[in-house]
């Protein structure tokens, strides 16, 4: 198959890049950079045995890193990104039922404790970029009021990626801000772009004697409002007319902007000689809309369902961790690891101390790591008694009752 000029130069260099540094083990926390995908199929990413959209930088992160295979997220974008950020699955915060829309008068609770209020205790500088969607009618629920140092980005579950114009009906309104203020001045600039750019000079202006949490939660590869659902510049789009579908082509130029700013990000980590002490880990926050759901055009294959269902492809993730801490890297994980684990075990790769937790997740950072037995048996993997659907995995089984899309 074709692939667009350069892709396979710029693959061999990151990858030999990342090579160099994987036995450059350092005693000092570590930056942590985590990337969230939005709507990313299992089937979008070269590692996965895709050919057809290069991913070369994400590939590169997997290939020298850890492939995470039986990794779960939850199946929509707001369960999600509570679980990540609380270690607790969605039915112990109450945001099992769905995403947030723009008007409701909720948030996750703000007695829950985030990632970034635990980071910071132990020295962290945190910042965010790019999607929040947990909540912000009262300013208290907003990223800086919980526990981020800084944001620039969007609060809501979607917007259009050149105007950042948020669409429900009969609403709409910009959403693309800088802490608490609008942000008018990138009215027409590609959001993948914007939130590339802000994540670059993030790292370029930090003092790197002191650790960093990047959370870098992209559009991509969301769906944008329905007068543009698949948003992409289109000399980016030009470069895979050998896709036959149109949206696919579309889509192909989305995520090809987004693999682009992994590899932007580790470069710029690397020129501020910060990527030999990082964790960077690499994430989609739910299964991939295939088959035009939600307007898109992501690939699970040959998993069954899409986002927004509880079988394999909608809450089984594409995931990936690359560090020089792991001693064992190179190499597929199919231990089971869930969303909600992220936040202890990376608590543990920062220097701190999980175990008197009360949450769901799970220190994985050694049985990852040193390719050990992981404490993880089994997943729940929601129960919503609203829409009348559950699921849990428990070792190679798994029970599904009920079944939920719209």
């Amino acid at each position: 198959m074709r692939r667009p000029p350069g892709i396979m130069k710029w693959a061999s260099s990151l990858i030999l890049l990342l090579a160099s540094v994987v036995h450059a083990t350092s005693p000092k926390q570590p930056h942590i950079i985590f990337v969230l995908a939005d709507d990313l199929g299992w089937n979008d990413v070269g590692f996965h045995g895709s050919g057809q959209i290069p991913t070369p930088n994400i590939d590169a992160l997997a290939y020298s890193g850890l492939l995470l295979d039986r990794y779960y997220v939850t199946p929509i974008c707001t369960p999600s990104r509570s679980a990540l950020m609380t270690g607790k699955y969605p039915i112990h915060t109450g945001m099992q039922h769905g995403v947030l829309k723009g008007a409701e008068p909720r948030g996750l609770p703000l007695h829950e404790k985030l990632l970034p209020e635990y980071l910071r205790e132990l020295g962290y500088s945190t910042h965010i970029v790019g999607k929040w969607h947990l909540g912000f009618y009262k300013k208290e629920y907003t990223p800086t009021y919980r526990g981020f140092d800084s944001h620039t980005g969007y609060w809501t579950g979607h917007h259009d990626y050149f105007d950042h114009t948020a669409v429900e009906n009969p609403y709409w309104g910009l959403d693309m801000r800088r802490g608490m203020k609008p942000a008018w001045d990138l009215h027409g600039q590609y959001s993948t772009d914007v939130f590339t750019k802000e994540a670059v000079r993030l790292i370029e202006g930090h003092n790197s004697s002191r650790p960093m949490f990047l959370y870098l939660a992209h559009a991509a590869v969301h769906s944008g409002n329905p007068y543009n659902p698949l948003p992409a510049p289109d000399e980016e789009v030009a470069k895979f007319n050998n896709i036959f579908d149109y949206n696919r082509r579309r889509f192909a130029g989305m995520l090809s902007k987004l693999d682009q700013s992994v590899g932007q990000v580790v470069k710029a980590l690397q020129e501020k000689e910060m990527l030999r002490n990082s964790v960077i880990i690499f994430s989609t926050d739910n299964g991939g809309p295939a088959a035009g759901f939600n307007l898109n055009a992501a690939s699970n294959w040959p998993l069954r369902g899409v986002k927004n269902t509880l079988w394999e492809g909608g809450v089984r993730g594409t995931g990936l961790i690359w560090s020089p801490k792991l001693v064992r890297p190179g190499r597929v994980s199919r231990q089971m690891f869930h969303i909600t684990d992220w936040l202890p075990t990376l608590i543990t790769a920062a220097g701190g101390d999980p175990s008197n937790l009360t949450i769901d997740g799970m220190d994985l950072w050694h049985a990852l790591s040193e390719d050990t037995e992981s404490p993880r048996a089994s997943v729940l993997h929601n129960i919503d008694d609203i829409y009348d659907v559950s699921a849990i995995t428990v070792g190679d089984w798994k029970l599904i009752q009920g079944i939920y899309i719209n």
